[in-house]
C-alpha cells in the first residue's frame, strides 16, 4: 500500500516563494523510498511516521481494517529503520543496533510490567474482598482491619478474638442486610458516576475488541480504577456475581494502560492485540491461580487469531502475575485462591455413573441459565435502565433477606466452594457438613442452596455493578455435586457390601463427597461458557492432583454433549449476539448454500476517479453511514479502481483546509487516480495544483491519488457466503468489494453477513415474542404496583415529609431488541454514557 501522509505542494505562475515545509517533506519521503535517506532527513520522516500514526486513529465503535493496519505497520517499520540506520562503509551503526535491540526486546518489557502490576492488583482485590466479606459477620477485637481468618489464625472453629456484631442474633441479620445494601449502593454509585463500562464481566465486549471492534474508554484508566475499588464491594454486598470474569477485565485493562506509554503499542493495532490476549490470559491466571488455564483460556474463548508469538506473550505474563500474586501470598496459606484444594484420595470406576449425572447437569444449568438470564437482560433493558442503582441496591436487600437463613449462603461463594471441596477428615466440620446424623438436612439446606443461587445468578448478571458468572457457577455446580457426593456416601453406608461397591476398600472412605463438589464446579464452568480444555486445566491446577484429570474430563465431555443440543456458544457469545456488536465467532459452522451476492449491499455510494468537486466530497463526509467509498473510473461504467477510507479522506480534506495559505475554491476538482510504482523523485501526498495565472482557481484540482488503496479485498459475487465469512475472521477487512468482470456489483461488511444470518436462522425457526412481551409487561405492572404501595406506606408513616418514586418512564427495547447489529460505523450519540446497551 501506499504511503498515506497529509502534506501537500502548490503551483503558479505569477507567485514565486520559499518551499513549504510539507513541500520539503513529499521530497524528503520520496527520498527514502529510493533509499537515499541522510541524516537531515530524519526530522521529516518522523513527522511522516506522526502523520501516518494521526491517520490510524480510529473513532469510536468502528472496526479495524487489519489488512490496512498490516500495511501501515510495514511502513512504519521501514521508516524508522531508514532513520535510525546510518551506513558507514557499509557497516551497520551501534545506534541502530542499540535501537534494533531495544525495539525486539519492548515486548517482553511490557508484558513483564503488565503481569507485575496484574499481581498485585489481584492480592489487593483478595485481601479486600475477604475482609469486606467478614466485616458483614462481625469484627476482629485485636486489629480491626484483620479478617475472620487472619484474626483466628490457626484456629479451626472461630476464637474469642472475633466478635459478632451483637449478642442478638436477629439484630446481626438486619446489620448483614445493612451492609450489604450499603456495598451494593456504593458500587452501583460508584459505577454510575465515574466509570459506567466497569459494569458488568467485559468478557463479551473484550472479544470484539480484540477481534478488532473499537470501544473507546472500555480499556481506560478511569475503569480500570473504578473497576478495582468498585468490584470488592460488589462481591462483598453478596450478590450472586463473582470476581473471577472481571478480572479478566481489569487485567486488560492494565494491559492497556500500561502498553500505551510505549509509541510501538500506542501506534499499532495489532502489537496491542497480542498484549491484550496476553493479559486476558494473565486474569484468568491469577483469578484461579492457574496460568496454564489462563492461557488456554485465551485461546479457547478470548482470541480468534492467536499465532505462535502471542502464546508465548501469554504464557511469560500469566506467568509474571501468578508468580507475583503467590510472593504477595494474600491468604498467608500459600494458596493462590481460596477454594484451593488436594486430594489424596483415588476414585473408582462406578463412581463414572453419578460423574456422567453431574455433567448432565452442567449441561442442563448452562441452557437453562443462559435462556433465561437473555430475558431477564431483555426485560432490564427495557424498563430499568433508568433506575440502575436502585436495582442493584434492591437484588443485594433481597439477596442478603434470602441467603442469610441458609448457612451455605450466608458466606462467601468462594468461602462455601473451599468447604464443599474439602474432605470431611482432618478438616473443620463446617455446621455439621460431615456429620452423618446430619446427612439429610445438608442434603435439604445443599437443595436449597443450588435451587435459590440459580434463581439469583439469572437475575443478578447483568446489573451494573462489576459482575462475573465464573464463581456463581461455580458455587452452584459445587452445592450441586456435593448433594450427590453425599448422597452416594448415605447409599454406601446403607448397602456397603452391595456389588456395585466392590472396588471400595473396607478401611478407607470409599466416597470423597469433596470430589463431587469439585466435579460439579467444572461443570457448571463449562456448562455456562461452553469452554472445555481450560476448564479441566484450570480444575486440575486447583488440585494438583493427576489422578482426577479423567474423571473431570468425563463430567466436562458430557456437559459439552448436552450443552451443544441447546445451541452453541456460551453466556458471553449469546451476550455478544445480544448486543449487536459485529462479531464473526469461529465457533459456528454455517451452511447456507447461496453466494455472497444474497447478502451484499447493492446501493452503494462510489466516488469517479474524476470530476468531483470538493464540496461533494465534503458533503459525502457529512454522513456519518458511509466508512469509506470505491473509487470507479466513472459512475456509469463502476469500473473497480480502488477505495478510500473515510478517516484518510477526511483527515487529508481537513488537513488541506488547515495549512493551505490560499483558500481552495468549493468547486476544486479531485482526482482518486492511484497512484504509478515510486521510481523517481515525486510527492507522495495530495497536491493542490493551479493551472490559471489570474488567481480564479476555476480550475484547480486537488489530488488525492495517494490516499487511495489500489488493492482492496475483492471476490466474486458467486463466491459461497461461508467463504467470504471465513475470509472476515482470518485476514479481518473491514468491508470486502464484489466485482465482476472488473466492475463493481456491491460491498459486503460483518454486519451484512450476520444480518443475513439472522433472516436465515429466523426464518428457519420461527418464533412468537408476543407471550414474552405480555409477560414483561404483566412483570412490570406488578413492580409498579408494589413500588406504589410501598410509596404509599412510607409517605403516611412520615406525613408526607418522605415521599418516594417519579415518574416512571417506560423506554423502547433497544439493541437486538430492535434487531439492530452494530456495523463498527456508527456515530452513537449517548446522552450520559451509561449504558452500554444503549449504543
Amino acid at each position: 500500500m501506499s504511503s498515506r501522509t497529509t502534506s501537500f505542494s502548490a503551483t503558479h505562475p505569477q507567485l514565486s516563494r520559499r518551499p513549504s515545509v510539507t513541500s520539503r517533506l513529499s521530497l524528503a519521503v520520496s527520498t527514502a523510498e529510493r533509499g537515499e535517506a541522510t541524516a537531515n532527513n530524519a526530522p521529516r520522516e518522523q513527522q511522516i511516521e506522526e502523520e501516518i500514526a494521526e491517520i490510524k486513529r480510529y473513532e469510536d465503535f468502528t472496526t479495524i481494517d487489519w489488512v490496512q493496519d498490516a500495511a501501515q505497520e510495514r511502513l512504519r517499520r521501514r521508516t524508522r529503520r531508514k532513520r535510525h540506520a546510518r551506513f558507514d562503509n557499509g557497516k551497520v551503526s551501534w545506534r541502530y543496533k542499540l535501537w534494533e535491540s531495544y525495539d525486539a526486546a519492548q515486548g517482553w518489557i511490557v508484558v513483564t510490567l503488565i503481569g507485575i502490576a496484574i499481581g498485585m492488583n489481584a492480592a489487593f482485590l483478595n485481601i479486600v474482598t475477604e475482609w469486606l466479606s467478614d466485616i458483614k459477620m462481625g469484627y476482629c477485637t485485636t486489629a480491626f482491619y484483620l479478617n475472620e481468618n487472619f484474626c483466628c489464625w490457626g484456629e479451626d472453629n472461630g476464637c474469642d478474638h472475633w466478635h459478632r456484631w451483637t449478642s442478638f442474633e436477629p439484630a446481626n441479620y438486619v446489620l448483614y442486610i445493612m451492609f450489604a445494601t450499603m456495598f451494593a449502593f456504593t458500587s452501583a454509585i460508584l459505577v454510575k458516576s465515574f466509570a459506567p463500562y466497569a459494569a458488568g464481566s467485559g468478557i463479551s465486549e473484550i472479544k470484539c475488541i480484540i477481534a478488532g471492534f473499537v470501544m473507546k474508554g472500555f480499556l481506560g484508566f478511569w475503569t480500570l480504577l473504578i473497576k478495582s475499588v468498585a468490584l470488592p464491594l460488589a462481591i462483598a454486598s453478596g450478590l450472586s456475581v463473582g470476581k473471577e470474569g472481571p478480572s479478566v477485565h481489569y487485567a486488560v485493562c492494565t494491559g492497556n494502560v500500561i502498553s500505551r506509554m510505549f509509541d510501538k503499542y500506542k501506534r499499532n493495532a495489532s502489537k496491542t492485540r497480542e498484549i491484550l490476549s496476553a493479559c486476558a490470559a494473565a486474569g484468568v491466571g491469577v483469578a484461579f491461580g492457574s496460568p496454564i488455564g489462563g492461557v488456554l483460556f485465551s485461546l479457547e474463548e478470548m482470541s480468534n487469531y492467536f499465532p505462535l508469538k502471542t502464546m508465548w506473550r501469554s504464557y511469560f505474563c500469566a506467568l509474571v502475575a501468578t508468580a507475583v500474586l503467590a510472593a504477595m501470598n494474600p491468604f498467608r496459606t500459600g494458596q493462590l485462591v481460596m477454594f484451593q484444594v488436594k486430594y489424596d484420595r483415588s476414585w473408582h470406576f462406578f463412581e463414572t455413573v453419578p460423574y456422567i449425572f453431574i455433567g448432565i447437569f452442567g449441561g442442563l444449568y448452562g441452557a437453562f441459565v443462559i435462556k433465561w438470564n437473555l430475558r431477564a437482560q431483555a426485560f432490564r433493558k427495557k424498563y430499568l435502565t433508568k433506575w440502575a442503582v436502585l436495582e442493584a441496591t434492591l437484588l443485594a436487600m433481597g439477596t442478603a433477606i434470602i441467603c442469610y437463613p441458609n448457612v451455605f449462603l450466608r458466606i462467601d461463594m468462594s468461602e462455601s466452594m473451599e468447604i464443599l471441596f474439602l474432605e470431611c477428615e482432618g478438616t473443620e466440620d463446617y455446621q455439621g457438613l460431615c456429620d452423618n446424623d446430619k446427612r439429610w438436612s445438608n442434603i435439604m439446606s445443599l437443595t436449597i442452596a443450588t435451587i435459590i443461587r440459580i434463581f439469583l445468578v439469572i437475575i443478578s448478571y447483568g446489573c451494573k455493578v462489576p459482575a462475573g458468572i465464573f464463581v456463581p457457577s461455580m458455587a452452584v455446580g459445587a452445592s450441586f455435586g456435593r448433594t450427590v457426593g453425599i448422597i452416594m456416601q448415605a447409599i454406601y453406608h446403607a448397602h456397603p457390601d452391595s456389588a456395585f461397591f466392590a472396588a471400595c476398600q473396607p478401611d478407607i472412605p470409599c466416597i470423597t463427597p469433596g470430589t463431587y463438589a469439585f466435579l460439579g464446579a467444572a461443570a457448571a464452568l463449562s456448562g455456562i461458557m461452553h469452554i472445555t480444555v481450560s476448564v479441566v486445566v484450570i480444575m486440575f491446577e486447583l488440585t494438583g492432583a493427576l489422578t482426577y484429570i479423567l474423571p473431570t474430563m468425563i463430567v466436562v465431555g458430557v456437559t459439552k454433549a448436552v450443552s451443544d443440543l441447546f445451541g452453541k456458544g456460551g453466556i458471553a457469545d449469546r451476550m455478544i449476539w445480544f448486543s449487536g456488536f459485529p462479531f464473526l465467532d469461529n465457533k459456528e459452522e454455517h451452511n447456507f448454500g447461496v453466494p455472497v451476492s444474497m447478502a451484499m449491499t447493492n446501493d452503494v455510494v462510489t466516488i469517479p476517479v474524476h470530476g468531483m468537486t470538493l464540496q461533494s466530497i465534503e458533503d459525502l463526509l457529512k454522513q456519518p453511514k458511509y466508512q469509506g467509498f470505491p473509487i470507479v473510473e466513472d459512475l456509469s461504467t463502476k469500473v473497480l479502481v480502488g477505495y478510500i477510507g473515510r478517516t484518510e479522506l477526511r483527515y487529508a480534506v481537513d488537513r488541506l483546509r488547515r495549512e493551505r495559505s490560499i483558500p481552495i475554491s468549493p468547486e476544486a476538482r479531485c482526482n482518486f487516480s492511484p497512484a504509478p510504482i515510486l521510481n523517481s523523485i515525486t510527492p507522495i501526498t495530495p497536491t493542490v495544483t493551479i493551472s490559471n495565472a489570474d488567481c480564479s482557481f476555476s480550475s484547480t484540482s486537488v489530488d488525492f491519488s495517494r490516499y487511495v488503496d489500489a488493492t482492496p479485498v475483492t471476490v466474486h459475487p458467486r463466491l459461497p457466503l461461508e467463504t467470504v465469512m471465513e475470509l472476515f475472521r482470518k485476514i479481518g477487512p473491514r468491508v470486502i468489494l464484489i466485482e465482476h468482470h472488473g466492475r463493481l456489483c456491491g460491498l459486503v461488511t460483518a454486519k451484512d453477513c450476520l444480518r443475513y444470518q439472522f433472516k436465515a436462522e429466523a426464518a428457519e425457526n420461527p418464533r412468537d415474542d408476543h407471550e414474552i412481551a405480555q409477560g414483561y409487561e404483566k412483570l412490570w405492572g406488578m413492580i409498579n404496583t408494589v413500588a406504589g404501595w410501598v410509596s404509599g406506606k412510607v409517605s403516611t408513616v412520615s406525613g408526607g415529609r418522605i415521599r418516594l418514586g417519579g415518574d416512571v418512564a417506560e423506554r423502547r427495547p433497544l439493541g437486538r431488541g430492535n434487531g439492530q447489529i452494530m456495523d463498527g460505523d456508527e456515530d452513537v450519540a449517548d446522552i450520559d454514557g451509561v449504558e452500554l446497551e444503549n449504543r
